[in-house]
């Protein structure tokens, strides 16, 4: 026993007897550690290294032991020694081997980073980051980052009390995050790293130096705010699919914590910084993030919500240039849900408004709110407008479905708490939105542009007792109807003096548009004739409505339109002189005006000289006479306007016999000129009519059974007369509509038998004035056997002699 104890007495005291590697180690530090690292036995070591890869592991254990004494007897020059070797042992070594080597290495690396001294936390990074960027040849199953991150993560949030100490700490700390990335997301072993826990910790830190950038005159790399973007960008660069909620939901979470919403430059900086770091399919997942985050602050102040809208607003305007997945509809539901309740908050609490003393705290909220407000239609607005055409069109359809109309249920958005005031708040804003989503918008067809769903809602809308509504309404129109671009040239009302100096582009009328016109025109006829009489029309209603008239002749108008707008002018002049509904004579005056600018316009647009020789004397006899019935004298602070207008002065007004001499030319049909415009207004008209499948059944087998002729009617001679007046059927459209009228309430009130007894019985009819008709248009050939007619339901056989039959030509021989 004692010779053993003896033995190892000699071995440990001995050098020669110590094994080669820790020789080697010791040989590399000098006697002073000025002098650095010993050149020639680092190059002997490294040799012994890579000649037997198996004493790696020993030598990076006994390199670890020997940093771990240093550190403790404060040694910091051996310390820096021994990480120079471990370095250039890690560079040099790329073997199965080196893996236990690695172990030791950053073994020795967290040793440093816990210690309190700066210069080996930034030397121990420096280290790390060395190693990060070392591409390993096998991918490592048990090696884990955590405490790396973790300690990374506290030095980037470093607040030594010595500036340039701090910033250098800071700069390390970022330094090794960025070294954690990349050693981490290329290895799909460690897609840990995206767990929320690593992910709550990477996140944070970065933004509090790009937040903190008080060293911004600082370059490169020496600047943190800097470092950290150029991190926070790579690391969402290399986020895949299905990391993009863990990596966005820290932002948010900082942004929460550290009130940076209001103001919210930083919060906008930010996620532009994400939009443009992350790859283009993935933005969907930022905008849904964003959404939610709204939807958990929708009861948090309204400076705090504008700033998420606005960050939000940012979030779109990128996304649009490029994919943005499904989320178009719910990023509008989601906007017009926020739009509602900002009204609901501003308008929902009476009982405080009422308060005298909190009158200024009211208003305040107020003007907050329609921060929000204006917000939303802004962020809605924009993004509708980035959209490519089909989706803005179904964008349109959305926006329309969710504005609230009197008298109708509204599924969409609850106004029954906001009041009248509300819903009107709404229904301007939601408009207000549609008009930035609508422009820009160039439909091929107008058939796609005003579709039914679409026209029908927005005209309703269009005959609301508000003018704000009517002229929104009227800027959508505008913005649907001009796709050349030539509403700027028409801004104003006025008498144009040559309309050919406006350059006004104009191709010719398709023929979907021709039917769009036959079908809708009326719509859009009675919607600006109705439009014209409100009695709390200002200029700019007149503005808009002669805007429309003019985008009309320029866009849709062929000859028969334009005989129709000339009608439609005609009986505008003839409501304001009968004057049955006693409007006001300013609304009277400009009715006149709009008139006089609108046919100024149309008599140069169709180049007629009769036409516009009598359009200009008019407008001669006006500036002579009345120039009150002009635009550019009513519209005048102090125009004074008469007491009653001079229905005798035949001068002062557009006659129709004149009108109709004028364009008594090939292909215009001057007769229809004679015919007065009459618009088909009902009880229905500021309520959209929505008819059920039965109403429609009804409509069809009644009309069917009303139009087809009797016996008699099939006997009369057809002339070209009969055609004209079949076509024409003006006059009678007071009747037709009663007629309508009684046969919709009969089929919504009477019993479900009584309906299909009377369906069937048309039925019946129908089919014994389809035989009829068959008889007459579609005969047999005669034959000497007898031909079958049904007479009253009996089926008859006459014969024909062969001599009284007459063959064709080519039949004879």
């Amino acid at each position: 026993m004692d010779s053993e104890n003896a033995d190892a007495g000699v071995c440990g005291c001995c050098g020669p007897l110590r094994p080669r590697y820790k020789r080697l180690v010791d040989n590399i530090f000098p006697e002073d550690p000025k002098d650095g690292l010993v050149k020639s036995d680092m190059e002997k070591l490294t040799f012994y290294a890579v000649s037997a890869p198996e004493k790696l592991d020993r030598i990076g254990a006994y390199l670890a032991e020997r940093l771990s004494r240093d550190v403790v007897r404060h040694r910091y020059g051996y310390v820096v020694i021994a990480m120079e070797a471990l370095d250039q042992l890690l560079m040099a070594c790329h073997s199965q081997s080196i893996k236990p080597f690695v172990e030791s290495f950053l073994h020795m690396v967290a040793k440093l980073l816990e210690s309190r001294e700066p210069d080996l936390q930034v030397l121990g990074t420096n280290s790390f980051v060395k190693f990060a960027n070392i591409e390993e040849d096998t991918p490592s199953y048990h090696r884990r980052y955590d405490f790396f991150v973790s300690q990374f993560s506290a030095m980037c949030h470093s607040t030594h009390e010595d500036p340039e100490t701090c910033s250098r700490i800071r700069v390390a700390g970022i330094k090794g995050l960025q070294g954690v990335v990349r050693k981490t997301v290329n290895d799909e072993l460690q897609a840990i790293i995206w767990e929320p826990q690593h992910m709550d910790k990477l996140i944070p830190s970065m933004l509090f130096n790009m937040q903190d950038n008080e060293d911004s005159e600082r370059a490169g790399e020496e600047n943190p705010a800097s470092l950290a973007e150029s991190c926070f960008r790579e690391l969402l660069g290399r986020a895949a699919y299905g990391n993009m909620n863990n990596a966005v939901h820290p932002v948010l979470v900082h942004l929460d914590n550290h009130r940076l919403w209001d103001p919210n430059d930083f919060a906008v900086s930010c996620f532009r910084i994400i939009m443009y770091s992350i790859q283009a399919q993935h933005s969907h997942h930022v905008i849904q993030q964003v959404l939610s985050h709204l939807d958990t602050h929708s009861k948090n102040t309204p400076r705090v919500r504008a700033g998420i809208v606005q960050v939000l607003l940012e979030t779109v305007a990128i996304a649009a240039k490029g994919s943005i997945g499904p989320t178009v509809l719910e990023v509008f539901n989601t906007l017009l849900k926020h739009l509602r309740m900002s009204v609901d908050f501003e308008l929902g609490d009476g009982s405080r408004r009422n308060s005298a003393s909190s009158l200024s705290s009211t208003r305040t909220k107020e003007s907050e709110e329609r921060i929000v407000q204006n917000a939303i239609i802004q962020t809605i607005g924009f993004f509708g407008g980035n959209l490519p055409d089909y989706q803005r069109a179904e964008v349109m359809m959305f926006i329309m479905g969710k504005v609230p109309v009197y008298g109708t249920p509204c599924h969409t958005l609850d106004t029954v708490k906001i009041g009248h005031q509300g819903t009107k708040r709404i229904q301007a804003m939601l408009l207000s939105s549609l008009i930035m989503v609508t422009s820009g918008f160039k439909c091929k067809t107008m058939c796609a542009g005003l579709p039914v769903a679409f026209l029908e809602p927005l005209c309703s809308i269009s005959l609301m007792e508000d003018s704000e509504l009517r002229q929104l309404v009227l800027e959508i129109l505008h913005n649907i109807i001009d796709r050349h671009d030539n509403r700027a040239k028409l801004r104003g009302i006025r008498i144009i003096p040559n309309v050919a100096a406006l350059k006004i582009k104009r191709e010719k009328i398709s023929k979907q548009d021709v039917v769009f016109m036959k079908k809708h025109g009326q719509q859009l006829y009675r919607h600006i004739y109705l439009g014209c009489k409100e009695e709390d029309n200002v200029e700019k209603n007149f503005e808009l409505l002669f805007t429309a008239l003019a985008l009309i002749t320029i866009e849709l108008a062929n000859e028969e339109v334009m005989i129709d707008l000339i009608r439609l002018s005609i009986a505008l002049q003839d409501m304001v002189l009968a004057n049955e509904e006693n409007m006001p004579m300013f609304i009277r005056c400009g009715i006149m005006a709009l008139v006089a600018a609108y046919l100024n316009f149309l008599s140069q647009m169709i180049a007629n000289p009769p036409f516009c020789q009598h359009v200009s004397k008019v407008i001669e006899m006006r500036n002579l006479d009345a120039p009150y019935l002009l635009p550019e004298h009513v519209f005048r602070e102090k125009c004074v306007l008469p007491d009653a207008l001079d229905r005798d002065d035949v001068g002062l007004y557009f006659q129709t016999a004149d009108l109709a001499e004028a364009l008594s030319v090939p292909g215009y049909n001057v007769e229809r000129l004679a015919v007065p415009y009459i618009p088909q207004v009902t009880e229905e008209d500021r309520l959209p009519r929505r008819k059920s499948f039965v109403d429609t059944i009804s409509l069809q087998v009644d009309i069917l059974s009303n139009s087809l002729p009797d016996q008699s009617q099939l006997a009369e001679e057809i002339t070209f007369e009969t055609l004209k007046k079949a076509i024409d059927t003006t006059g009678l459209e007071e009747q037709e509509r009663e007629r309508r009228r009684q046969v919709m309430e009969k089929f919504q009130k009477a019993p479900f038998e009584e309906i299909a007894a009377h369906c069937e019985s048309k039925a019946n009819m129908l089919h014994d004035r389809l035989a009829q008709i068959f008889e007459l248009t579609i005969r047999p050939p005669p034959s000497p056997s007898g031909t079958v007619t049904v007479t009253s339901g009996h089926a008859q056989y006459q014969s024909v002699p062969v001599y009284e039959m007459k063959f064709p030509d080519l039949c004879v021989y």
